[in-house]
């Protein structure tokens, strides 16, 4: 069969591949998370005919993420943090003309679906999380999950040795293995796929999900493999509200093998069943960031009415350049400070440091706090949980500090920022106690 053509979408000077399939009632984007290539898949003698069962059930736009396949590749350096993965959907949903779609993520790719799934609820008309993890490496509530450890031994030392030849694919016994073999090699660099494994290790989806408002399907094989355990699947489907759990049998982690016929009834009859309906999307997922001036009474004192007034003034005009310029909103200026929200936490931290070092030119220090979480957003402010244990995180603080939620770590794998450990903390008025960290002060900001 011809390959439809690949055209491509540009989120800045990335070039992204997609595809358009088909003319169903709803949009499908499609993408895989291992391995992808637009050309390569048509071609294989069961990836073609899945394509094509998902296309008979809505317009599905295939794509290659960043760095696989048809898609510009990134350096081993330079592995993007998850909201940059979710800008890229919203850059290939406009180039294909999608307002909505359903967003379909394969294993890795269930991360950037999900962020983007709990961030941009207005483009996403539902979530597929197919054979997905919620968080990378294993934790306290999902041990059954490979260590970072196990991640670099087995899986980062198999594919150095062995990615590009039939001996990596062992323990996959399929019928079209020379294509597999080449369908690999042509879809992800082996050095950039160990990298973004190492990168990624501490990526970790569990605060998100409960922010997840989509119509969700969880679809997992019912068999599983040290990977692609069932207890991930009843996981994510247990912790986002409303999500549909549908087991499938496939017998190993190549879903578009044995279970493509299960998966593509699955799917079609997810996408039959949506409905248009009037939704509202004031709850999303959002990072917040509080600001606010160390010793500004003693400051003020020392300056002077006047003085004080222009400092203030200038540190307004310095926070909102610098919000802008990282794609945040200033929602309001408290006191001396102010509340902004982004919908990537990697730009809230970036604006964070840029404003704390541009404002030292004044004579002045800010603490900040930010954390992502969920909030209750109107057209004049934001509200929830969320912001308020963003409040309570700035208030910790010290001159010149960015302290952040463990919430807002475990989302930036791949973006170079860095922690030191702050240890547990009781917020006031917030259950539980919080994990905090101190963003490394010598961190330097690249363009937004």
């Amino acid at each position: 069969m011809k390959h439809p053509d690949v055209r491509y979408a540009w989120n800045g000077d990335v070039a992204l591949a997609y595809q358009v399939v088909g003319n169903g009632p709803i949009d499908l984007l499609y993408t895989d998370g291992w391995c992808s290539n637009l050309y390569m898949a048509w071609e294989g003698p069961r990836y073609g005919p899945f394509l094509r069962g998902l296309s008979q059930h809505a317009r599905l736009i295939p794509m290659d993420r960043r760095g696989f396949g048809c898609s510009d590749r990134f350096s081993p350096d330079d592995v993007p943090p998850l909201e940059v993965l979710a800008d890229d959907f919203i850059s290939v949903l406009d180039a294909a003309g999608s307002e909505r779609a359903v967003i379909m993520g394969v294993w890795q790719s269930g991360f950037p679906a999900a962020v983007f799934a709990a961030t941009h609820p207005e483009r996403a008309a539902g979530l597929v999380l197919c054979s997905a993890w919620p968080t990378y490496s294993a934790t306290e509530e999902t041990p059954w999950l490979p260590t970072a450890e196990e991640w670099e031994g087995p899986t980062c030392d198999d594919v150095r040795a062995d990615w590009g030849t039939a001996g990596y694919f062992s323990s996959h016994p399929i019928d079209d293995l020379d294509w597999l073999v080449r369908y690999s090699s042509m879809g992800v660099a082996p050095g950039a796929l160990i990298t973004e494994t190492r990168r990624h290790a501490r990526t970790d989806l569990r605060g998100v999900l409960p922010s997840i408002h989509v119509p969700t399907l969880v679809l997992q094989d019912v068999e599983g493999t040290s990977i692609q355990d069932p207890r991930s699947a009843r996981f994510l489907a247990d912790r986002i509200g409303g999500a549909l759990l549908r087991p499938y049998e496939g017998g190993g982690e190549l879903h578009w093998y044995k279970g493509a016929d299960a998966i593509v009834r699955e799917v079609g009859a997810f996408v039959q069943g949506l409905r248009e309906e009037a939704q509202s999307f004031d709850r999303v997922l959002s990072t917040v960031l509080f600001t606010d001036i160390v010793d500004s009474t003693v400051l003020a004192a020392e300056m002077g009415d006047a003085r004080w007034k222009d400092v203030l003034a200038r540190h307004d005009e310095i926070a909102e350049a610098m919000v802008a310029r990282y794609r945040g909103r200033v929602v309001q200026h408290i006191g001396d400070g102010m509340l902004a929200t982004f919908d990537g936490p990697a730009r809230g931290v970036r604006c964070a440091i840029a404003i704390a070092e541009a404002v030292r030119s004044l004579g002045i220090e800010i603490r900040a706090g930010l954390h992502t979480g969920e909030i209750e957003q109107s057209d004049a402010d934001v509200g929830g949980i969320g912001v308020h244990i963003g409040a309570r995180v700035g208030a910790l603080g010290g001159a010149s500090e960015v302290l952040v939620s463990s919430t807002v770590r475990d989302l930036v794998a791949g973006s170079g920022l860095e922690f030191e450990d702050r240890g547990r903390h009781a917020l006031k008025g917030v259950p539980d106690e919080w994990h905090l960290f101190a963003v490394v002060p010598d961190v330097h900001a690249p363009a937004a």
